[in-house]
């Protein structure tokens, strides 16, 4: 049986009709997303006015989005600048991780006494050392051995996650805890301060967005890291260091997702746990996607969802509501977002029989 649909490459879609397609995908999925909560005997509007709700309602509410789209935002810079080298970063969750214990081992080891802007930079410079390190072990064995980077770093979320575990079930554990496997909180000094009313980390993530955007589009590095994304054999014939172009392309990603977890420990846990990337480091790789690697337009993509991720919290607690549901919805205009991406790139048509000759 011959397939009757016939799919060929566009190269002439305009930005407005590329505009259309992702809109009424949006549109789609809110449609199909409402019916299945029909089917799981739920009311469609109410439940998307609650997640509208809970996400702007009020200004606390507003500030709890910002809070989850600042780690989001960052992390989506970092795995914007391996996936732009065709480097498939999967390991954010691990160098948030790293990071955040980077951030700690400054903060449980100086002095209360010492100025809080002194602490802060040693904790910022140490989580971006951690989370670059970790991010250079891939980077190293994918540059001289030709290792499979996605397993690679893949793997190596679980081991930050269980080292940081054994931290906080041994070594680490507040001896004032009482018996409660849990690090110290940290001292007034180590917390990230607020800036209008939201931890300051909401401008480090807007200095990155910048820094990125820069990186890629304005300097010689990012360049490089460009070609060497669109093909080895290319850069090659240029004569750039491909080795060195992966070592340094993955020390910026790791180095900023390194940061995420000084932001997560500092503003947001005040400690150290091992759920501390909280999930945002897979999350990135999606908003990074969506984005199509674009570090503004990616702004506003962790923005909205945030927006999905505080929503679908507050229904659960308002509503009483599963928090599969949240799921259900942030799923399915997934699924209809990541489905437009193949209609703006591909054209579907029906084939043309082609009549036979009568001899």
């Amino acid at each position: 049986m011959t397939n009757p649909l016939k799919i060929t490459k566009r190269s002439d879609l305009s930005r407005r009709n590329e505009i259309i397609i992702r809109v009424l995908a949006v549109f789609l999925s809110i449609i199909c997303a409402g019916l299945v909560l029909l089917i799981l005997g739920l009311d469609p509007i109410k439940i998307f006015g609650s997640i509208i709700d809970g996400c702007v309602g009020t200004e606390l509410r507003i500030k709890q989005t910002v809070v989850k789209a600042i780690p989001l935002t960052i992390a989506s810079m970092g795995i914007i600048v391996a996936f732009k080298m065709n480097f498939w970063n999967i390991g954010a969750e691990g160098q948030i991780t790293m990071g955040a214990f980077g951030a700690t081992l400054v903060a449980l080891n100086v002095p209360e006494t010492m100025p809080a802007a002194v602490v802060l930079l040693l904790m910022f410079v140490s989580a971006i050392v951690c989370g670059a390190v970790w991010a250079f072990i891939p980077a190293i064995f994918k540059a001289k051995l030709g290792t499979n980077e996605t397993i690679f770093t893949l793997m190596m979320n679980y081991v930050a996650i269980k080292f940081v575990t054994y931290l906080q079930y041994g070594p680490w554990i507040d001896p004032n805890g009482g018996g409660f496997p849990r690090i110290a909180q940290f001292s007034k000094n180590c917390i990230l301060p607020s800036v209008l009313g939201v931890n300051m980390g909401w401008i480090y993530a807007i200095l990155c967005a910048a820094m990125v955007y820069f990186l890629i589009y304005h300097t010689k590095k990012g360049y490089e890291i460009s070609v060497v994304g669109q093909s080895y054999e290319t850069a090659r014939y240029a004569g750039m260091n491909i080795s060195r172009i992966i070592i340094v392309a993955m020390l910026i990603s790791g180095g900023l997702c390194g940061t995420v977890g000084m932001i997560q420990a500092s503003a947001v846990e005040k400690t150290l746990v091992a759920g501390i990337a909280n999930g945002y480091g897979f999350t990135a790789i999606i908003t990074a996607w969506l984005s199509r690697l674009n570090p503004v337009t990616c702004i506003f993509i962790c923005v909205a969802f945030a927006a999905l991720i505080q929503g679908g919290a507050y229904i659960q607690i308002a509503m009483g509501v599963s928090s599969a549901v949240s799921s259900v919805v942030q799923g399915l205009i997934l699924l209809f977002v990541l489905g437009s991406e193949f209609f703006i790139q591909y054209k579907v048509g029906l084939k043309h029989r082609e009549k036979k000759e009568v001899a």
